[in-house]
Parts: C-alpha cells; structure tokens; sequence
C-alpha cells in the first residue's frame, strides 16, 4: 500500500510547490525537501513490501512509513483547502496578510516536525538492506516475470483440483462441431494467481489435443498487444526460430502459409487488451485455418474475453482448502518424509486464508520450505496482510502482479480503502 500512496503524494507534492502561494511564502522550500527524503524511501519501498510476510520488522518498518505517509497526505489535503481560501480572499500576494503570516509559520512548523519523522523512518531502512529499483526499472522487470511458455513442468503434472474443468475444455476442443468457417474462440477468465496459465498448459498438453490438432502455438502477450509482434511470435512458436523479417506483409504471408488449411490451436495468455480494433486485426491475420481451429485465451478482465469470445467464457474458481493446503504442503515440505503434526496444523489454517488461489498457496509454501520452528509459521500466520478485504489479496507478494498492473487511480482507490 505504501507504494502507492507514495505516488500520489509525491505527484500532490510536485503540484503543491510550483503554486505561487508556496513560491512567495517560502513553503515551497520545506515541500521540497519533503519530496526529496520521500523519493529516496520510494526507491526501496517495493523491495520491503515483497520481505515483509517474512521480516516483522520490515512490515513494523511498513506500517510506521505508512502513518506517516497518511499523516503527509492529510496535511497536503489541508494545505491545499487553507491556501485555496487565502485566495478567494485576497487576490494578490505582494504583501503578507496577518492570515498569510500566520499560516505560513503554522504550516512551516507542521511540515518541518514531519520531515523530522520521515528522516528518523527513512534512516531505518539501512538496517534492512533492501534492493534500490528506479520506477523506470520496474515495467520491464514485470514483463519478464510475466512470461510464460507452454510446457507444464515436471512439479506442476500433477495440476490439482482442476480435472474437471480440464475435461470440459479438452471436450470443446476436440469434439466441436462447427456449421460455418468461423474459429472458435474460448476465453478462460480468473483473477491473478488463480492458475490460468498452468490450467491452458494442461490443456495444450493434453494428448487428446496434441492428436487432434495440425498445428499448436503459444504465445505470451501480456501488456504487449502489438500486431507484428504477435505475428512474429506466433511464426517462431511454429518454425522453432525467430522471422528476420520487418514488413507486417511479409510476416502475415509466412504465417498464412504455416497456418492455411490447417487444423491449428493458438493460445493467447495472459491477454489485457481492450481495444477492439487491435483485436479484429489480428483475427483477420489467423482466419486462415481449416475448420476446426480454436483459440484459446486467458485473461483476468471480463471485458476482454466479451470482446474476443465466440463460446461462451470458462470462469475459473478458487480451489478448495483442501487443494490449497496440497499445494502448500508440497512447497514446504518437498520430498520429505518425515511429518511435522504441529507445523501441519499451522499449515491448514494458513491453507484457508489463501482464497483458493493456487499462487497464494504455492508462494507461501515456498517461504516456508525449510523452516521447521513453530515461530515462523505462526508469523506467517499472523501476519496483518490477512486483515486485508479478501478482493485485495493481489496485493500480496506473491500476487503483486495484479496489482502493479492498476492504473495509479486504481491504485489509490485500495489505499484509501485501507485507510478508512
């Protein structure tokens, strides 16, 4: 949460001090030196909120940066209404007003006592030696998480929970019958770290479907929905090599010829784009195929699988805590065949707040391989992100993805959630 109301304040803050009320009293000076000491603690402030479910301290660090960052914004807000009066009431400012005079030192002396807060909290985050991450940095370090490949790995075989809905889509695929020339378009939907991606995988992998189709492609489009990318994507999953080709035309013919009368299976994952336009480009570039080709698509939106469906959408649910608890157990306690009653215990109840959501499950599961003593479980826990509504879960590390994709809007929206 930090992060976010970070944002916003320093985007207030950078407002705030070309105002020309702040440029004659002086305040502008004060709200600089704010903004610089907030700017060197946002460069760590995503690296501390990944470590906090396993560092109290860091999340103790955390919760003191957030109050006092809540503590900034309010005065901002209050800055903000004071002056906003001050003009309506006097129209120009080449001299001081007894009013002016006293806000300036009212408002000098609160943003001087916060700086001094925000110095002592920002001299703390030495002691954690946390990563330095430029926001610039921080897009392409998400894309490069973000993508993905179709092999289903040798730990993930065994996909739990998910036979069933497995079964239904491997049906639709090979047993369809269509009455025109149309593809087929399948959107699976579920919000981040639900396991879309793993359940495509089991899909694309089934051997029913590997028998059924000429011709299967897989690509990871994310944020990136660009025409000649996605062409040249597609061609290098098929020919096994990347097109060194430029011109859109020459790219589209290439795969024209891998695709045409062929029965083929395409897999779009992890699709965000809403322009509709972009999208009925690309359909005309693969409607190539013979009949029976389909593709499969798998996105968080709803609005994105409306656009693109042809058959109705398959929404993905929460596993059960049994399965959540499977899935963690495997994490942490790998091959091992020695039991631990009392870590086990722990275990489930952590099980039952992940909300059915495999990542959650997975991830913490990891945190704890190897950690054997009852404390860290418990702190894990216990640990106050669980207080968080169960739709904001996304901003757990593990399903932070979801939530550095919102729009800054969006973003402050949760934070003010919180707050209140």
């Amino acid at each position: 949460m930090a992060e976010a109301l970070l944002q916003v304040v320093l985007a207030n803050l950078s407002t705030l001090i070309e105002d020309e009320f702040a440029l004659i009293t002086g305040v502008g000076e004060e709200m600089k030196k704010l903004s610089s000491t907030l700017s060197t603690v946002q460069a760590v402030v995503e690296d501390a909120e990944m470590k906090q479910i396993e560092s109290k301290p860091i999340q103790d660090w955390l919760l003191k940066l957030n109050d006092l960052i809540y503590e900034i914004d309010d005065l901002l807000d209050e800055y903000a209404t004071e002056t906003s009066k001050l003009k309506q009431k006097n129209s120009k400012f080449g001299r001081y007003t007894p009013n002016q005079i006293l806000f300036r030192h009212k408002i000098g002396t609160r943003i001087n006592e916060v700086s001094e807060k925000l110095d002592e909290v920002a001299a703390e985050r030495a002691k954690f030696h946390l990563r330095e991450m430029a926001f610039r940095e921080r897009p392409i370090e998400v894309a490069a998480a973000r993508e993905t490949g179709s092999i289903l790995n040798e730990s993930h075989r065994q996909v739990y929970g998910r036979e069933e809905d497995a079964e239904k889509i491997v049906d639709i695929l090979v047993n369809q019958v269509n009455d025109n020339d149309e593809i087929s378009i399948l959107p699976i939907i579920g919000v981040g770290g639900l396991g879309k991606t793993t359940f495509a995988q089991l899909v694309y992998n089934d051997r029913r479907v590997v028998d059924h189709f000429d011709v299967r492609i897989w690509v990871c489009v994310s944020d990136n929905f660009d025409l000649k990318t996605l062409v040249k994507a597609m061609i290098e999953s098929r020919a096994d090599c990347a097109p060194d080709l430029s011109r859109l035309d020459t790219l589209q013919r290439r795969l024209w010829e891998l695709l045409n009368n062929k029965r083929y299976l395409l897999v779009l994952d992890d699709v965000w784009n809403e322009d509709q336009e972009k999208w009925c480009e690309l359909k005309k570039v693969v409607a190539c195929g013979s009949n029976g080709s389909s593709i499969i698509v798998t996105t968080r939106l709803k609005k994105v699988a409306d656009i693109m469906r042809t058959l109705p959408s398959h929404q993905l649910t929460g596993l059960s805590k049994q399965y959540c608890w499977m899935l963690l157990r495997e994490r942490a306690f790998g091959q091992e065949n020695e039991r631990f009653p009392n870590l086990e215990a722990i275990g489930k109840q952590i099980a039952n707040k992940c909300a059915g959501v495999p990542l959650a499950a997975k991830t913490l599961g990891g945190l704890l391989r190897f950690k054997r003593e009852e404390k860290d479980w418990n702190h894990v826990k216990e640990s106050e992100i669980w207080e968080l509504p169960q739709e904001e879960y996304s901003i757990l590390p593990a399903l932070r993805l979801s939530y550095h994709h919102l729009p800054l809007a969006l973003r402050q929206c949760l934070v003010l959630r919180n707050k209140n």
